[in-house]
């Protein structure tokens, strides 16, 4: 299909959401809530209007984009604009409902009440519980006058347990355990029998935690887990990886072609399958109507390509990749990551630490946030020193930073186990439903001292 300068959307979205809460046993938290909208945008001129409403009758629809039509004329007012062959092509396909049929609340409830007490039972020290549960479904019916008429899915769940205990001193300590996936509460398994053993070893955890010392502040050899990759890969550099912030002068517009990383690292962003298997956030078109593709950021530690709308596309000469999305049924797409990950390696977890003379295991984070830069900071929550290539003292909550280019350039070891989670959000302008994953790493940061 030959690039058009006009480009007219209607997306029909639905969005529900449930979060259900319980500390100490005692529900406190039963939340339930619908959103159903309609959006147009249009692209006119060189200039994008956009507009929405909420469901209704089906008049609203064309009122809709008789006002995004309006608004992109409107945006004419700023001046004369060259308009954009948007490239790529249009999508039709369904993505057909799978799955369980969805836990009630009440089971939910007995659920989460068995959790609780399990914990209580089981670890006697404890000073609180918190058991959490969220699922998300996403329904969006996406129309373009170029032809697109897609009908896409996206839900996903989430639980997670918090164990609370004390440290020597008597302040608070608490670490998590989070099971996330692709579907319903009633499609990710978060039975007893399943959680009790990862709950053992998070306790293990919090009791080593009582005892933790601070970490040596300056760069220091590291080893991070999978969870620590996933979110370096998402917010370290994908984010300056998504061509609007490429356009917006992110480090990364001069580096294409460019060595930005060891060898050992390959990074993408997925679009709905990896290794033979659905991903956890599958985009089989975006919501331009954008069949989606796979994205190679780096390859063998060389930049290779970015995330695009159409328009980014047009504008570096590039084909789209599907990346266009929209969070609720009144957001406008964005250039936004799907599934993001480092691929890989060959090396076992244990050969990662043994290869650690002096150093620090970084198990799991509390936060992140970068910058186009690519310069980031993380929050670590379970962290063990290293010492002769053994584990050794648990250490104090610390922070992690650096320039995720130097990081990934240090990086001399990679892990073969892969994992994947989905059960955070990622912000810019609106939040967005992503999935990141990858395996252990080994490399150079700065870590925070006392």
């Amino acid at each position: 299909m030959s690039p058009t300068a006009s480009h007219l959307e209607t997306r029909h979205h639905e969005l529900r959401k449930m979060r259900m809460l319980m500390v100490d046993g005692n529900l406190t938290g039963n939340q339930r809530s619908v959103q159903a909208g309609v959006s147009a945008r249009a692209y006119r001129g060189g200039y994008w209007g956009f507009a929405s409403a909420p469901a209704g009758a089906a008049e609203v629809q064309a009122r809709v984009r008789e006002q995004a039509l309006r608004n992109a004329a409107a945006m004419a007012g700023f001046g004369a604009r060259t308009a954009l062959a948007l490239p790529g092509e249009h999508d039709r396909g369904e993505q057909r409902r799978q799955g369980r049929t969805p836990l009630s609340a009440a089971e939910c409830g007995e659920r989460m009440a068995a959790l609780h007490a399990y914990c209580m039972k089981q670890y006697p020290g404890l000073r609180s519980t918190r058991v959490m549960l969220t699922d998300e479904a996403h329904v969006k019916r996406l129309q373009t006058d170029a032809g697109a008429d897609s009908l896409a899915r996206i839900q996903r769940a989430a639980v997670y347990v918090v164990l609370v205990g004390e440290d020597e001193e008597g302040a608070p300590i608490e670490l998590t355990e989070i099971v996330s996936g692709l579907g319903s509460l009633a499609d990710i398994d978060w039975s007893l029998a399943t959680l009790a053993p990862r709950l053992d070893v998070l306790h293990g955890h919090l009791q080593a935690k009582r005892h933790a010392v601070a970490a040596r502040g300056g760069e220091q050899q590291v080893v991070l887990s999978a969870d620590l990759t996933g979110m370096l890969a998402h917010e370290a550099m994908g984010h300056p990886c998504e061509a609007d912030a490429v356009l917006s002068g992110a480090v990364t517009a001069d580096l294409r072609g460019k060595r930005v990383a060891s060898e050992l690292i390959t990074m993408m962003d997925l679009a709905h399958h990896w290794d033979g298997r659905e991903l956890m956030c599958p985009v089989y078109a975006d919501d331009e109507g954008t069949p989606a593709r796979d994205v190679t950021m780096i390859e063998r530690g060389v930049l290779r390509d970015f995330m695009h709308s159409r328009e980014t596309a047009a504008r570096l000469g590039l084909p789209p990749s599907g990346n266009a999305r929209a969070y609720g049924p009144d957001d406008e797409p964005l250039v936004r990551m799907r599934n993001t990950a480092v691929l890989p390696g060959t090396s076992s977890l244990q050969e990662l630490i043994q290869g650690v003379d002096e150093g620090y295991l970084l198990l799991d984070t509390s936060n992140g946030q970068a910058d186009s830069t690519t310069e980031f900071m993380f929050g670590v929550s379970l962290g063990y020193e290293i010492r002769g290539g053994r584990i050794g003292r648990a250490i104090r909550d610390t922070t992690l930073s650096g320039s995720a280019l130097k990081v990934l350039q240090d990086v001399d070891g990679v892990g073969r186990e892969m994992k994947w989670s989905c059960n955070g959000y990622c912000g810019k302008k609106q939040p967005m439903v992503v999935s990141v994953g990858g395996p252990a790493l080994r490399t150079r940061a700065h870590l925070g001292g006392q």
